[in-house]
């Protein structure tokens, strides 16, 4: 039995909650992880899991000796990297997550940069705009965008995008422009909706004072290149980061309105959970990504309060 490597997948699972969900992380069969934990709980000659249908959990003996897997691998990583001198010799699995738009559009188009800075690095990138249980997920960390607040997680603001409302020139034709934010009521609005029940508003900078508008669309979708495509099929009127839009500004296929009334600009960061260090891996994806956006505050690092899901 290869004691490290079991260490490794017993406080997988503990993590994830279930030995199908640290299966699925370890990217290896559930009957692997489950002869894992029987070999391991024989050679220890104690039951470290309580296993039902439904739930597992720790007994004593397993909070202990998790307590100290998770000390004795934190302090292996820790050697290893004070020992790695070049940086193109990191190697091993990055589990990252993030926004569709930020995947498509900002980290994808330049993951060759990446690759070839650490190509010993096998990246796995999860696009979607679903909030996820870090440590349950199996993921070492996750591009945000917004405000964050989050007890459980530490991390590193990397830059900033701007807001953009805009609609194409051939329904700029047959509607007149808006003015002011309060113009806006009386257009077609697409909407774009998270599955949270919230109402969608759009937020605006009016003489220094933020100025929301509702949102009360005849279409509504809740996938980016969706709503992007429903903006440039001349729907409507559109909200998107400029990371996504510029291009299409450049060509003209889309026209920026209410430039004067922008809102603040919106941070993105880069998170990792507080019950893990920042790896070597991480920190390399980490110093990688932030130079991919707009410059934010210099070496601000932060930890969230609160708690987002």
């Amino acid at each position: 039995m290869d004691r490290l490597k079991t260490m490794e997948v017993f406080v997988r699972v503990v993590e994830a909650g279930s030995l199908s969900k640290a299966a699925a992380t370890l990217s290896a069969p559930r009957s692997s992880v489950t002869m894992a934990m029987n070999r391991l709980e024989k050679h220890l000659g104690v039951r470290l899991l309580q296993r039902t249908t439904r739930n597992l959990s720790l007994t004593a003996d397993g909070e202990a000796y998790y307590a100290e897997c998770r000390r004795i691998l934190h302090d292996i990583d820790a050697v290893e990297a004070s020992l790695r001198r070049d940086l193109k010799s990191l190697e091993g699995r990055l589990r990252v997550d993030m926004p569709v738009s930020i995947a498509t559009s900002v980290v994808i188009p330049k993951l060759d940069l990446f690759r070839s800075r650490h190509p010993g690095i096998r990246i796995a990138i999860g696009a979607n705009d679903r909030r996820l249980d870090l440590v349950q997920e199996g993921i070492d960390c996750v591009i945000r965008t917004g405000e964050l607040a989050d007890s459980a997680l530490v991390g590193k603001r990397i830059g900033r995008f701007n807001w953009i409302t805009c609609a194409t020139p051939e329904y700029l034709s047959a509607n007149a422009a808006p003015k002011t934010p309060a113009d806006l009521e009386a257009h077609k609005l697409i909407g774009y909706f998270h599955g949270n029940g919230t109402a969608e508003k759009w937020t605006y900078m009016n003489r220094g004072k933020p100025e929301t508008i509702q949102v009360d669309s005849e279409v509504s979708v809740n996938e980016t290149s969706a709503y992007l495509s429903l903006g440039l099929g001349h729907h409507g009127i559109v909200r998107l980061a400029d990371y996504i839009v510029q291009p299409f500004l450049d060509k003209g296929q889309l026209v920026e309105l209410l430039a004067e009334y922008r809102p603040v600009s919106t941070p993105v960061s880069i998170l990792y959970p507080t019950s893990r260090h920042l790896s070597p891996l991480v920190r390399a994806f980490v110093d990688w990504a932030a130079t991919l956006f707009e410059p934010a505050v210099p070496g601000l690092v932060e930890k969230f309060d609160g708690q987002q899901e």
